[in-house]
């Protein structure tokens, strides 16, 4: 195999892996055991507790039937209908894009008043970790913890951000495959999607 051949392939790689997102992180320090619900509402964080749901079970979606425990206190239970629509963000705080798509996933929630509910997933992260990130950059929205990436894989997904859409009944209408840059892109996702203008 000629030189040439071999670093064409190794850019092809490169570029492969710069172009599928953050795909995994340093979890070590905190992310086993997963805490106890009352661990994450300890944490130093801003983060509001995750909305009631009603008590009716969602309708087929990819979802897995799974709750998750949220900072802030309350629960984000999958197999339940949100009752509004809902924009559902998968983020860790090692991830660079997740990192740069959060302020406006935070203006989304904002903007979306009562509309729309706004929730955050971390995923495949340590708690402390993900708490802390969310203070520096004064996050507010729900989230919850998943610590192994239940989500994701349920979903067949392998890289962080995604963001989900889910219908008033539980449904999902759209999953975002990559990083959305402004917050007018976000509305017209939630417009084109859950059919509602913000």
């Amino acid at each position: 195999m000629s030189r040439a051949v071999r670093t064409l392939g190794v850019l092809v790689l490169l570029l492969g892996a710069l172009l599928t997102g953050c795909t995994s992180g340093d979890t070590d320090d905190d992310a086993a055991p997963t805490p106890a619900s009352s661990d994450l509402e300890q944490l130093d964080t801003d983060l509001e507790p995750c909305p009631d749901q009603p008590d009716q079970p969602a309708a087929d979606s990819d979802l897995p039937d799974m709750v998750f425990d949220c900072f802030g206190g309350g629960t984000l239970d999958l197999s339940r209908a949100p009752g509004v629509p809902t924009v559902v963000n998968l983020w860790a705080s090692w991830c660079g894009p997740c990192r740069e798509e959060l302020p406006l996933v935070q203006q989304l929630a904002d903007a979306a008043g009562d509309q729309v509910h706004v929730l955050g997933i971390v995923s495949l992260d340590g708690a402390g970790k993900g708490a802390s990130f969310a203070e520096d950059a004064g996050l507010t929205f729900p989230s919850a913890f998943d610590s192994d990436g239940e989500v994701l894989a349920s979903l067949g997904l392998n890289n962080l951000p995604y963001t989900v859409f889910l219908t008033a009944d539980g449904a999902v209408s759209f999953i975002q495959p990559q990083p959305v840059t402004s917050l007018a892109e976000f509305e017209q996702l939630v417009a084109d999607h859950l059919g509602v203008q913000l």
